[in-house]
């Protein structure tokens, strides 16, 4: 089992092009690769940090013909991400428009600094401050 490891997270987006927006620009993710299937009309676009040979990735999925909102369920959570200045990250979030569900501050018995962002598809993002 030494040679496992988590390779990625996948998440059904609705608008492609404003998730990709959203990871990209917002998050500093870049993307590494995408991949057209049309004869099972879906994309799927892979976004990251860092190299997927050594890094665990996103993987975005859309489905074309997905026309309602994807429903989110009650088992998943939320994707986290760790940042420098989490005061900063959001104060520079939210003037792009980009919605804080949980403002910075610490953990709720603990002392770890977060916050809550979401994305154009509704999934939860915690920013955890990583100085």
């Amino acid at each position: 089992m030494s040679n496992y490891r988590l390779l990625h997270t996948m998440i059904r987006v609705k608008d492609l092009d404003a998730s990709i927006d959203f990871y990209t620009r917002h998050l500093g993710m870049s993307v590494l690769r995408r991949s057209d299937y049309p004869e099972g009309k879906f994309t799927n676009v892979f976004v990251g940090y860092g190299d997927e040979t050594t890094e665990t990735v996103l993987e975005l999925t859309h489905n074309w013909d997905q026309s309602e909102p994807y429903d989110m369920g009650t088992g998943f959570g939320h994707l986290a991400v760790g940042v420098p200045n989490i005061y900063t990250t959001c104060e520079a979030l939210q003037a792009e428009g980009v919605t804080i569900s949980r403002k910075p501050g610490p953990m709720k018995h603990g002392t770890t600094v977060i916050a809550f962002i979401v994305d154009p598809d509704g999934y939860k993002i915690e920013l955890i401050e990583r100085k």
